[in-house]
């Protein structure tokens, strides 16, 4: 791939309608943003058995975390369903 000058970049923004202009904007800045990785991008960049790994750890937290709470979600969720409409 051939390499693109600032002066080409440049004269294509120059070709934009003001309207679009913010759209370009928010897209360049996203680019040169330090950050500009979303963290979903980042996780598909590691390997396979990382992502495996970080799925795997994260799992065992919200197993623990759902039976810690299965008391209290019990209690919330139990009772009887009222169709309102049928109360009208």
């Amino acid at each position: 791939m051939r390499t693109i000058t600032y002066n080409e970049v440049h004269a294509l923004v120059t070709k934009l309608p003001e309207s679009k202009l913010p759209l370009a904007y928010r897209l360049l800045y996203s680019l040169t943003a330090e950050d500009s990785e979303s963290p979903q991008a980042e996780f598909m960049q590691l390997s396979a058995d990382e992502r495996r790994s970080l799925l795997s750890q994260q799992a065992e937290k919200m197993k623990d975390h759902y039976e810690q709470t299965a008391d209290e979600r019990a209690e919330w969720q139990a009772g009887d369903f009222v169709d309102e409409s049928k109360t009208r």
